[in-house]
């Protein structure tokens, strides 16, 4: 009889995922949600600037698909152009997070030692003082805008994943393939960069997933505290910033993007989720 065929992780993972409904219906939902923030603008063109007094809190209409905001603004346009925003600060602060916590949980795992106490002891600082603290006094300081954005966001929550990248670097240093590598004469950087960090990947992929949700949110509750994007561009955040002194007249304004905020939170989470089931090696 033929053997069966052995599949390698990369397949038996999007084996195991294509087998969780919920993450593939939340990949489905997140690929409308960048969609409509992408090419919806290239479908539907309006100025999302425009402002028209006269046609205030508008319902919906031909002309207004989901109406006007309180300065006459097309609404639609608005939640496209802010999703794009909104969908940017995650996953570039994201980006940055990935690329100071592997750095330093890499790092700190490989080399152990005085590298170790030194990163883990600066991990640990960071991680004792609040991260939406620092994101507020630095946004103050530094003025508002998209790339202090990705900046604060993504240098105030890459402490997480520094931690769980050093205790994967910590296993697989030992593994016979690492010594393998050293005894045919590879550097340290080059076994670290070649041999350990390509089996921290699921790790990486599982926490950028859910950590894009968590950045959404963060933007989102800057830009209504007024110090993350400025109007008159668009933000989901921002949007619920205008909306709030409307809440009980004309709720929609705020139902729209906080709707969206909601949906794509959880959607992150579900997918990051069945992300995590499906790189378990112990996981069926």
């Amino acid at each position: 009889m033929p053997q069966p065929v052995a599949l390698s992780p990369a397949r038996r993972s999007a084996q195991k995922l294509r087998r969780n409904p919920s993450a593939v219906w939340s990949l489905a939902v997140l690929l409308l949600i960048v969609a409509f923030a992408l090419l919806g603008p290239l479908v539907y063109r309006a100025s999302p600037e425009a402002i028209d007094f006269s046609r205030q809190f508008a319902g919906p209409s031909w002309d207004h698909p989901l109406g006007t905001d309180e300065n006459g603004r097309d609404v639609l346009i608005r939640l496209m152009l802010g999703g794009r925003v909104s969908l940017a600060v995650g996953f570039f602060a994201v980006a940055v997070s990935l690329v100071f916590g592997v750095l330093i949980g890499g790092l700190s795992g490989f080399f152990r030692g005085a590298t170790d106490a030194v990163l883990m002891r600066l991990t640990d600082g960071m991680l004792a003082i609040p991260g939406f603290f620092i994101s507020l006094l630095a946004l103050t300081f530094f003025g508002a805008g998209l790339i202090q954005l990705v900046l604060v966001i993504g240098l105030t929550s890459w402490m997480g994943l520094a931690r769980l990248v050093r205790g994967e670097v910590l296993r697989e240093r030992e593994e016979l393939s690492v010594e393998a590598a050293r005894a045919l004469g590879a550097s340290e950087l080059r076994v670290l960069w070649r041999h350990v960090l390509p089996q921290v990947y699921p790790t990486m992929i599982v926490n950028a997933t859910i950590g894009i949700s968590f950045a959404i949110l963060t933007e989102s509750a800057l830009s209504f505290l007024g110090v993350g994007i400025q109007p008159p561009d668009a933000s989901w955040g921002n949007m619920l910033t205008g909306a709030q002194n409307y809440m009980y007249s004309f709720p929609w304004l705020a139902v729209y993007p906080g709707a969206l905020i909601l949906i794509t939170v959880v959607a992150f989470n579900l997918l990051g989720d069945g992300l995590r089931d499906a790189s378990d090696p112990q996981g069926r």
